[in-house]
């Protein structure tokens, strides 16, 4: 099951890192990897998880460019958008 939300978050990274600098275009390839990873499970992803990764992006974000943070902007709403439909927390 493709979670539509964490799909697009994950196309939206893959955006950023090719416009990002070198060093920040390999952190957000990983960083889209794992979320289409997390879009394609079986089952999806807890809170937790959800936390960690938006810890990671923002992580990111602050050496990002304008440009690439806006991006990175774009996949933090689309994974806050999924994460609102995740139960529990």
């Amino acid at each position: 099951m493709t979670r539509t939300e964490l799909a697009a978050a994950s196309d939206t990274l893959r955006e950023a890192a090719n416009t990002a600098a070198s060093d920040l275009a390999t952190r957000l390839d990983e960083q889209a990897e794992t979320v289409a990873d997390l879009a394609d499970r079986a089952t999806g992803p807890d809170h937790g998880r959800l936390a960690r990764l938006e810890h990671s992006l923002r992580d990111i974000q602050r050496e990002a460019d304008e440009d690439v943070a806006h991006r990175i902007d774009t996949a933090l709403e689309e994974i806050r958008v999924y994460r609102a439909t995740v139960e529990g927390v």
